[in-house]
């Protein structure tokens, strides 16, 4: 079985499949606890990638579904790669109905550039109009959130 087959139906996206890859072999959310897992899942547009009934593949929108979208957690486990999964996926993310017409479709890769600028992906126009609160050890145990700390408040 060598044909992927793409869902966006949340009922057949396997959280413990995505909460273990996450967690444990991704480079962006190391720790991440199941119920996280479980909530950003339950308010997101997610789409999984499977041969026959096994998960490999997974993808996540976060948006308003009338003017932007944020793609997240995107991965191909590491046997699967190497086989246009990854670009499958993100045919299948950009041709949903409910995120056509977006103006501001945004992403973050720290390895990926080539295969998102396939898919119009640039470098921001205007990045001096951009900004974000960033914690990226947020998952590790006892790490503060800090949420309403501003940089007066913060702890070195």
């Amino acid at each position: 079985m060598n044909e992927l087959r793409i869902t966006s139906e949340r009922a057949h996206i396997d959280i413990g499949f995505v909460h273990r890859f996450l967690s444990e072999h991704s480079t962006w959310a190391q720790g991440i606890p199941l119920a996280l897992v479980e909530k950003s899942i339950a308010h997101s547009l997610c789409f999984g990638g499977f041969l026959g009934d096994r998960q490999v593949a997974f993808a996540r929108v976060v948006s308003d579904y009338a003017t932007f979208a944020n793609l997240v957690d995107v991965f191909v486990l590491p046997e699967c790669r190497g086989r246009g999964f990854s670009k499958r996926m993100m045919e299948a993310v950009l041709a949903h109905p409910q995120l056509q017409g977006l103006r501001r479709f945004t992403l973050a890769t720290g390895d990926a550039h080539r295969l998102y600028a396939r898919y119009g992906f640039t470098a921001p126009r205007h990045p001096q109009t951009l900004m974000e609160r960033y914690v990226p050890d947020i998952y590790a145990p006892g790490v503060n959130a800090g949420v309403g700390a501003g940089p007066e408040t913060a702890s070195p």
